[in-house]
């Protein structure tokens, strides 16, 4: 009787551990997938950076401080919080760890090889081959080719035990086609004259009174224009009171630092034979070459440097982007440059102030879960004092891509929908559109500066107010069920985006896009931080709620323009906020006496 209940138990035990053991989906995307084909079977030897993300222990808590230390009317507005008690908030919950460790152990990976950690542990970094990630992932990768010739080794679904699934929220590259993309594809070059290459612009437009604006801005964008146009003329920023700006470069866009003295001597010649800090992440590289100089990080790093010296300035350049090469074995197309960057400035105390980025790309290419933890590790440096600003895009209401104004969902409907831009759409950053001109000035004409609504993230409470008065004056009805209502707002805010002037391989040239108001807002918000510092108060850190709460009257409202693509004129700007130009643009002096207040 004792041995058939004995062997009763232990079948019972058998089936249960087998039924446990089956692995069940985790996640998939739809095929085929858009714009992409497949093209055949990588190596099996060719290595992925398999990235493992783990739930993080006290998220929530770590979103509620955000939401106080940003708030102004709240008691614990500006109290940061140390690198210590972040990672003590996103910790992984052990039983989580050793859930993961088993799993991985199991697979012949023990814990020296999974020992490249996020600082506070809830990121996992394992270079393991094709042969192995399908046998761990119960999956088979795949080559696949985009119409604009890059090239990945993904697969369109993975699978886990389901025992596993509560303790990762997903792992990657594995369904993840999206291309992180500069807003530079839709740059539009300007013309520029010998005469006026050779005329220092700077000068010319100094000899105007501080109290106007010199009508050559309506054309050419300097560092002297945009001090006059946001009324920042006046101000000189501190090299020593512990204020910093950076920005950041991805996919080969690589900073000239000959082209940056070319443009400090027209534009700013006291800045002359300064340069900035250079910091290579992921096998990131910053050839000096001027062949290879890149149009997105010239305009990044002349403007954002010129408006704010003597700031001390970082120039990140993360690696990530190279062609794939069938039989090498290495990971040659890890496009996930986030997750390299967040990496580094995790392991840092010390972070620049303000970082502004220009880079993105459709919030559907991108997996939800994924976009998820991308903006919830934006809110982890919001919560440490970082101001991080993000491009909107160049295509209207049609994503990031202005050619294709492919309209279509990627979940198998195919149904028409307006494409909002990531991280754009992410709340924990502060999305800057484009606009042009002055007096008044109005939404750019040359592209569409992008703005809508998120499909992946709710509305925060702080836009209520401002999204509501933009419906009342948007008919009812219009565009219904080509965007979220309900979605977070994009652009935020905005700032100047088309001629600026600046040097490219030794040649003078105008540009424009979202990814020239990006830097210029962010470096308005630096020199906020700046005269923060001056007075002993902390920096502004998470923009957004000061923003729409307290610092709407301090921009400028944008009234004329829209954003077409879809085939539909897009959205109006309006007075209030709208999603084109957003709140407006910066008034330096109106924004500095609100902050200097808070």
């Amino acid at each position: 009787m004792v041995s058939q209940l004995s062997l009763a138990i232990v079948l019972c035990a058998c089936a249960l551990l087998s039924h446990a053991s089956i692995p069940t989906v985790k996640e998939s995307v739809h095929t085929p997938v858009r714009s992409w084909a497949n093209i055949g079977s990588p190596p099996p030897e060719h290595i992925l950076n398999l990235r493992v993300a783990l739930p993080q222990s006290n998220y929530t808590a770590l979103e509620e401080q955000l939401y106080q230390i940003s708030s102004p009317q709240h008691a614990s507005y500006g109290k940061f919080l140390t690198k210590a008690q972040v990672e003590a908030l996103v910790q992984p919950r052990p039983e989580s760890v050793t859930a993961v460790e088993d799993w991985l152990a199991g697979h012949g990976i023990n814990s020296s090889q999974a020992s490249q950690r996020s600082p506070a542990g809830d990121w996992i970094k394992l270079a393991v081959p094709v042969s192995l990630a399908e046998k761990m992932l119960s999956t088979k990768y795949y080559m696949w080719e985009h119409v604009d010739g890059t090239r990945l080794v993904r697969t369109t679904q993975y699978s886990l035990p389901p025992e596993l699934h509560l303790h990762i929220e997903f792992i990657q590259p594995t369904t993840l086609f999206s291309r992180s993309q500069s807003f530079r594809a839709t740059v539009v070059p300007d013309a520029v004259t010998t005469s006026d290459a050779l005329l220092p612009l700077s000068r010319r437009v100094q000899q105007s009174s501080k109290s106007t604006i010199d009508p050559s801005c309506a054309t050419k964008i300097t560092v002297t224009c945009l001090k006059q146009i946001y009324n920042a003329v006046d101000y000189r920023t501190s090299a020593t009171n512990g204020n910093q700006i950076a920005v950041t470069g991805y996919l080969e866009e690589f900073a000239n630092k000959e082209d940056l003295q070319m443009f400090y001597a027209q534009q700013r010649p006291d800045a002359l034979n300064s340069t900035f800090k250079e910091i290579l992440i992921n096998g990131g590289i910053n050839p000096q070459n001027s062949s290879l100089a890149g149009p997105e990080a010239a305009l990044d790093v002349q403007f954002a440097f010129g408006l704010t010296f003597p700031t001390p300035r970082t120039f990140y350049s993360t690696g990530g982007l190279a062609p794939f090469v069938p039989d090498a074995n290495e990971a040659t197309d890890s496009n996930e440059p986030y997750l390299d960057w967040f990496e580094y400035l995790f392991s840092h105390p010390d972070i620049p102030q303000t970082i502004s980025t220009s880079y993105g790309d459709e919030e559907q290419t991108v997996p939800k879960s994924y976009a998820i933890r991308v903006c919830q590790s934006f809110a982890q440096l919001g919560v440490r004092g970082v101001s991080l600003l993000f491009g909107s895009g160049d295509a209207g209401v049609a994503g990031a891509n202005p050619d294709t104004q492919i309209c279509l969902t990627n979940d198998g409907r195919n149904a028409t929908r307006f494409l909002p831009n990531f991280p754009a759409s992410c709340p924990f950053v502060t999305t800057v559109g484009a606009t042009q001109g002055f007096n008044p000035e109005v939404a750019t004409t040359r592209f569409a500066s992008g703005g809508g609504f998120s499909d992946y993230f709710e509305r925060p409470s702080y836009a209520d107010a401002a999204v509501a008065d933009f419906f009342k004056q948007f008919p009812k009805e219009t565009y219904a069920g080509l965007f979220n209502p309900n979605g977070a707002p994009i652009p935020d805010v905005s700032a100047q985006g088309d001629h600026y002037q600046i040097f490219l391989s030794g040649v003078q040239v105008g540009i424009g896009g979202a990814s020239a108001a990006t830097p210029t807002f962010a470096s308005i918000i630096s020199m906020l931080n700046d005269a923060r510092l001056n007075r002993g108060k902390p920096p502004l850190g998470w923009l957004n709620p000061m923003l729409y709460l307290v610092g709407q009257n301090a921009l400028t409202d944008v009234v004329e323009g829209s954003n077409p693509g879809c085939g539909t004129p897009g959205f109006n700007a309006t007075k209030g906020w709208d999603p084109l130009t957003g709140l407006g643009t910066p008034d330096f002096k109106k924004l500095m006496k609100v902050v200097l207040e808070l």
